[in-house]
């Protein structure tokens, strides 16, 4: 099982269309085996679910998504974990031990707000923060 996550700096990166960096782990689906920073090509909302399938990506763990983007991961056949904050190790941890909640629709609305670079919390299981007050998942 291949999962992604967003990524800046070691954390989820909160803006899932605006992402330059994902950390891609290669998992037995209980421990990683193996995991790569890589670059999003410069690629935007909606060419990332293309960009994700091409690397063989099962599922993504990100924090605020869109339903375009959502959309568009599901016709893919790539499970979202939407909603995540903190560590992205720690995160895919929690997934790969089943306490990672799933949530596969839409929490923000990136054209209503601007979103912060990454949470400051440790990772949420599920809940929302952005750093912004407008996502309506606090």
């Amino acid at each position: 099982m291949k999962i992604a996550a967003t990524y800046l700096d070691g954390e989820i990166f909160q803006h899932f269309g605006h992402t330059e960096y994902f950390k891609i782990y290669e998992t037995d689906g209980k421990t990683v085996q193996s995991s790569e920073v890589v670059s999003s090509d410069g690629f935007g909302h909606g060419a990332l679910a293309g960009f994700l399938k091409g690397r063989g990506v099962d599922a993504l763990v990100c924090g605020g998504i869109g339903g375009g983007a959502v959309s568009a991961l599901a016709e893919a056949g790539i499970k979202v974990y939407a909603g995540a904050s903190g560590s992205a190790d720690d995160c895919v941890a929690a997934l790969l031990a089943g306490t990672l909640e799933f949530s596969g629709g839409a929490n923000c609305s990136h054209h209503a707000h601007e979103h912060g670079e990454r949470g400051e919390r440790e990772c949420s299981h599920g809940e929302h923060d952005c750093g912004h007050g407008g996502c309506g998942r606090h």
